[in-house]
């Protein structure tokens, strides 16, 4: 029976039963924000198990799309390495909301497992919570599964209710037993049934899980009989499929062979059992339907799951050595096999299949580039990964730690991943100290929606509608205390779109409010924090609202500019350009886009240049309210992550038209002058500019100007030549530290010959153990091979101390490497000036934190190779 029609046929079944046919929900979860992406068919009815939402029917049934790839269920690791794991997957479900309960359920199961889909009775196992007598006498009086197929489940993980036969959506909430269904392969496949010390095997696997929630558990852990107890069902399509097809692997199945053929024809793979295929075939489902979904390939979030799953399948496909781009070539295939049951996947493949092949292009280079970092730190040590290198994969050049960790682990080597944390941890730190992010107070407005008319005006007579001190309603706000005032109308612009909150002063008689911030407490009510200078502020009071003008001045011109600058990088880097990020603020506008590389001097003197002309011709900034559909028509770009509703403003500014409800200059000229002042990396092709505009551009130029004479006149030279005058002193830098080099060289050689007098013969080795005055680690190296040429059979440690810091170098001769090992050597010495170190057999290098026990150390070293040699 092929994949398309058990899925048909398990809809059609309980549609027979009065089930509503419920399509497939979005693989980004509606409504569940604490879900990152959906994993399992009841996701979409959640709302309805918890009471706060209802639906037109009382039993459903649906096939629902679900990815695994991330936070708790995160399966991405497992995939291609066995049978049953996968990345996306097909869960078939059947639902009650307070209609039918365990009876109807199990009959449902029972009829459709053995009647329609002709699975042999005697084949079928169950399990059931040890408590639940009601499941289990409805299983063997009604059903006739012989009782020794039965078999009761208990609390198997340190805590009551902790059963694989207890289902929870969470610590609280509803929960309640589940019933689970069972498929024996035979007595020739190794493993036990479930619940023995053998469950583990492959013998008995499980395809349907029947939950039944009958409870509600409160924050006390007291469960409560739920009025109308529910049915949560889940079967996974691929491992029905390969029972009913006689196959023990889910990558066996009609649909897997499919795409695993069209990675093979596509890699020119000829083994069509390579784990590397089930990976791509597994990918290419997962991918293409995080697409369809609007998910992008991005550096954070949903974005980071498609893109880590999109490099997963590149990387296993440069293992088979196809190195140019054929993942994208896979959506033909995957529509073919899937289209008919997901028309969206049909109607999107093109545009999926262009995504694909541009991430394709962009990682390429990327690949090969963390390859090499990769491959140069394990030849340097071929048993753990250091997780600073892992992080630098990660963070710069865009390779997903499960990629890493798939490598490491395909060559048996330890990942550091408590140092990969750490390196994280310390990144996110310098991140949120600059984020500029702001901690809002939880606080429940209920009143109407405020006006704001900051647009046209920045003062504002205006009614106090409500008070909040410390998160909490109030009717006033004394002297001296914080708060947040909301007002019925407001020329105060609350932060938004990337555009910081307008700061001023709200006056009432002898009361002065000073709005430090304005944030948004609800979509369309503004809330101005700050402190009560003086006098007292009650609700109903009418205030004087003044925005500060400077500051929105310079705000203003730095965001119109920012509209600019995107046009402009666009124009400059091409149109795969797209904002992922902004912060706009008196000081700057800082701006985050999507790019590949680092932008050249060139490029951003080209922007800088696109965008002083568009403020030299000083343009009108015209803003339009019309409907989403009309500004598309427009030509206005939408930012992705941004929701619009049915009307939106656009700003043509220049040659720029965006949606954008911000606020904006009047005229482009107003903008004054324009300064690109940094440009870096944030994550993996996702580029920062930083820039400013007006008196701030100003201030740079003149400061860049002041230092450029200042650093003229220490080279004795005028700004027009510094250029060549930097070039003659970096030559002259040149030669004098080549002389110096020869030098060193020099007295690294005179030492090494002084050195040799003291080499002292244990068992037939030449040892030597010394401290080299002022030589640094080449002049170690330098001289370590000196002396290994005229001792001829010898170990030697030569070691020298800088800043408080050993250096250490041990060498041993090739004849004498079966009886002493560099990396041992080094590592003994190392251990004992707060060190350790390793190497190769003939070399290896350490050092050390701690000189004051550096003799010593030294002194041992006869003794020491004495013992072993």
């Amino acid at each position: 029976m092929k994949s398309s029609e058990i899925r048909d046929k398990f809809l059609k079944f309980f549609e027979s039963k009065g089930h509503a046919v419920v399509r497939s929900s979005s693989l980004v979860p509606g409504n569940d924000p604490t879900l990152l992406l959906t994993n399992s068919g009841m996701v979409q009815f959640k709302d309805v198990f918890t009471g706060t939402d209802s639906r037109p029917y009382a039993r459903a049934t649906s096939v629902q799309r679900c990815v695994r790839a991330g936070g708790k269920h995160n399966d991405l690791e497992n995939v291609g390495y066995t049978a049953r794991h996968h990345t996306f997957f097909e869960m078939l479900g059947n639902f009650s909301f307070g209609d039918y309960f365990k009876r109807d359920a199990i009959n449902y199961a029972w009829e459709l497992l053995t009647k329609v889909y002709g699975l042999p009775a005697d084949k079928l196992t169950v399990t059931v919570y040890f408590e639940d007598d009601e499941a289990y006498d409805i299983w063997a009086t009604e059903i006739g599964v012989p009782r020794e197929r039965i078999i009761r489940i208990g609390d198997n993980k340190g805590a009551r209710y902790a059963s694989d036969n207890f289902w929870q959506m969470a610590d609280t909430g509803p929960c309640g037993p589940c019933t689970e269904i069972f498929y024996d392969h035979g007595t020739d496949i190794a493993g036990g049934p479930p619940g023995s010390p053998d469950e583990d095997g492959d013998r008995f696997i499980e395809i349907w899980n029947l939950v039944f929630m009958q409870f509600n558990r409160d924050d006390a852990g007291v469960m409560h009989k739920l009025p109308k107890p529910c049915v949560d069902t889940g079967m996974g399509l691929e491992r029905l499929a390969a029972v009913l097809q006689h196959v023990h692997s889910n990558y066996e199945i009609d649909l897997f062979q499919a795409l695993i053929k069209a990675a093979a024809r596509e890699t020119g793979a000829p083994d069509l059992e390579n784990k590397s295929l089930r990976v791509i075939a597994d990918h290419i489902r997962a991918a293409a339907f995080m697409i369809v979904d609007g998910i992008i390939p991005g550096p954070e979030s949903h974005g980071y799951v498609l893109r880590r799953i999109i490099r997963r399948a590149l990387r296993h496909g440069h293992k088979l050595g196809q190195t140019k781009p054929f993942f994208y070539k896979l959506v033909e295939d995957l529509t073919i096999e899937m289209g008919a049951a997901y028309p969206e996947l049909a109607a999107a493949k093109d545009g999926v299949a262009k995504m694909l092949r541009t991430e394709e292009e962009r990682f390429g280079e990327t690949l090969e580039n963390g390859m090499k970092i990769l491959e140069a730190q394990l030849a340097r040590d071929s048993k753990k990964l250091d997780g600073r290198t892992a992080f630098l994969l990660y963070g710069t050049y865009g390779f997903p730690l499960d990629l890493t960790a798939d490598i490491c682990r395909e060559r048996g080597i330890e990942l550091d991943l408590a140092g990969f944390e750490a390196a994280k941890k310390e990144d996110q730190l310098l991140g949120k100290a600059g984020s500029g992010f702001k901690h809002l107070d939880t606080i429940e407005y209920k009143g109407e929606k405020n006006k704001f008319v900051g647009y046209d005006r920045l003062a504002h007579a205006s009614e106090v509608v409500a008070i909040y001190v410390g998160g909490v309603s109030a009717r006033q706000i004394e002297a001296g205390q914080h708060g947040i005032v909301v007002l019925d109308t407001t020329p105060f612009y609350a932060q938004s779109g990337g555009q910081v909150g307008d700061q001023g002063v709200l006056t009432s008689g002898a009361a002065l409010f000073q709005v430090d911030d304005t944030l948004k407490v609800q979509a369309d009510v503004f809330g101005h924090h700050g402190t009560l200078a003086s006098g007292a502020l009650k609700v109903g009071d009418c205030v004087e609202a003044n925005v500060d003008e400077a500051k929105r001045g310079r705000t203003i011109r730095n965001h119109s500019a920012t509209h600019l600058m995107h046009k402009a990088l666009r124009e400059v880097l091409g149109a795969h350009v797209a904002q992922k990020g902004s912060l706009v603020d008196p000081d700057k506008t800082r701006f985050d886009f999507s790019h590949h590389a680092p932008l050249t001097a060139d490029e951003i003197a080209r922007v800088e240049t696109i965008v002083n002309r568009e403020i030299l011709q000083n343009q009108a900034v015209v803003a339009h309210n019309m409907s989403f559909d009309a500004a598309v028509k427009h030509g206005a770009m939408a930012l992705f992550g941004e929701k619009y509703g049915d009307e939106v403003r656009v700003l043509d500014i220049g040659s720029s038209k965006e949606l954008c409800g911000g606020v904006h200059v009047a005229r482009t000229g107003d903008i004054g002058l324009f300064k690109i002042v940094a440009e870096g990396g944030v994550a993996a092709g996702i580029r920062r500019l930083e820039a400013v505009t007006g008196e701030g551009a100003l201030a740079v130029v003149q400061s860049l100007n002041r230092r450029l004479h200042e650093a003229a006149a220490i080279l004795k030279t005028n700004p027009d030549e510094l250029t060549a005058r930097v070039a003659q002193v970096q030559d002259q830098l040149k030669a004098m530290e080549k002389e110096l080099a020869t030098l060193k060289s020099k007295l690294a050689s005179g030492q090494g010959d002084e050195l040799v007098t003291r080499a002292v013969e244990v068992n037939g080795i030449m040892v030597l153990a010394a401290t080299l005055e002022g030589a640094d680690v080449a002049r170690l190296r330098e001289t370590m091979d000196k002396l290994k040429d005229k001792l001829k059979t010898a170990a030697i440690v030569l070691a020298s101390v800088a800043d408080g810091k050993v250096s250490l170098i041990a060498g041993v001769t090739a004849d004498a490497t079966a009886r002493v090992k560099a990396g041992e050597l080094v590592n003994f010495v190392a251990q004992q000036v707060g060190g350790k170190g390793g190497g190769r057999p003939d070399m290896a290098q350490a050092g050390g934190t701690d000189p004051t026990n550096l003799a010593a150390a030294l002194a041992a070293v006869p003794a020491w190779i004495g013992a072993r040699a």
